[in-house]
């Protein structure tokens, strides 16, 4: 029997206001102030992190029960971690935990460095390797709505291309042609050099699918989760968050109870446009030539909406990539 140890990585910037979420801060077109964006982003964060350590406690009573079954079964010690940075913030994100703690695991604290994210990444990932661990599995802060199964199957799918000698990567992405989750081994041969910083406009999905390719590398993809930037995300999030905690009652899975509270607390709501607005059906039915007058102008009324607002998301998504 052998044993080995393995990281769950969580990155975040100090949450506090300024500096997490402003996207969705009214300077910038949305409709909280940077204490609010702060408050739901710690909240968020709170969240996740609880979330992870679950995981890894499932991870852990697992690797117990496949112990005692197997004696030649490894000894798998699962830690958490988290990377902040700068450096000189790092005490008051410790400070963050112990008020609102006791957490059910040990916190390990890293500070990443370097002058993009793709260093950054780089850089928190080598520390871990360094400090002995086979692989990792990273998630942002702003992902509430992640499922424990990501992060238990990203593991468990590192742990088998080890045991096939083919070191591998496993990866959810997330709504915007990038990532929610990444993980990998100290031996893939893999980082995150020019994956999101770049000057050609690629999609940070698309630059791990051209190193897994031109490394022969294995990889396991997982459902998209949608990590909050913006008012968008954050209207998804609530209406994803409320249908986890209705399926909770069948199903194992975690609530982001401290974001709902949050939300609720806000008065928050997310809504659409009403239906006749954008989506008239009413054509479909076969009895389009008993309409009156009216029906028909309403119905052109709707497809003429329909073309508007498509038109508008197919000229925002183009400027983006101008």
């Amino acid at each position: 029997m052998g044993e080995k140890k393995v990281a769950l990585l969580i990155f975040t910037k100090p949450p506090l206001p300024g500096l997490v979420k402003t996207r969705m801060t009214t300077e910038y077109g949305g409709f909280l102030t940077m204490e609010q964006a702060a408050g739901f982003y710690r909240n968020c964060f709170f969240d996740v992190c609880e979330m992870g350590m679950q995981a890894l406690a499932e991870l852990e009573e697992q690797n117990e029960h496949m112990r005692a079954e197997d004696p030649s079964v490894d000894k798998i010690a699962y830690d958490f971690f988290l990377s902040t940075t700068p450096p000189e913030r790092l005490d008051e994100v410790k400070g963050m935990f112990e008020r609102l703690g006791p957490w059910q695991r040990e916190i390990n604290y890293i500070t990443d460095r370097g002058s993009s994210f793709d260093e950054h990444f780089n850089d928190a990932c080598q520390q871990l390797f360094d400090l002995g661990y086979e692989s990792f599995v990273a998630i942002g802060g702003d992902v509430p709505t992640m499922p424990k199964n990501h992060i238990k199957q990203g593991f468990q799918w590192l742990d088998y291309f080890q045991s096939i000698g083919k070191p591998g990567f496993v990866y959810a992405p997330c709504q915007e042609c990038g990532t929610s989750l990444v993980g990998y081994s100290y031996n893939t041969p893999i980082d995150h050099t020019g994956v999101y910083y770049n000057m050609d406009g690629r999609p940070a999905l698309d630059g791990y699918l051209e190193k897994l390719k031109e490394g022969d590398i294995p990889s396991a993809y997982f459902d998209p989760v949608a990590d909050i930037d913006e008012v968008m995300d954050l209207a998804h999030a609530i209406s994803c968050a409320k249908a986890i905690a209705e399926a909770s009652k069948y199903q194992d899975l975690f609530v982001p109870h401290r974001m709902l509270a949050w939300i609720e607390f806000m008065g928050i709501r997310a809504t659409t446009p009403p239906n006749d607005n954008h989506d008239p059906r009413d054509y479909l039915d076969g009895e389009s030539a008993e309409l009156s007058d009216e029906d028909r102008q309403r119905i052109a009324k709707g497809m003429t909406a329909i073309r508007d607002v498509q038109a508008a998301e197919n000229a925002y998504e183009a400027g983006k990539y101008e």
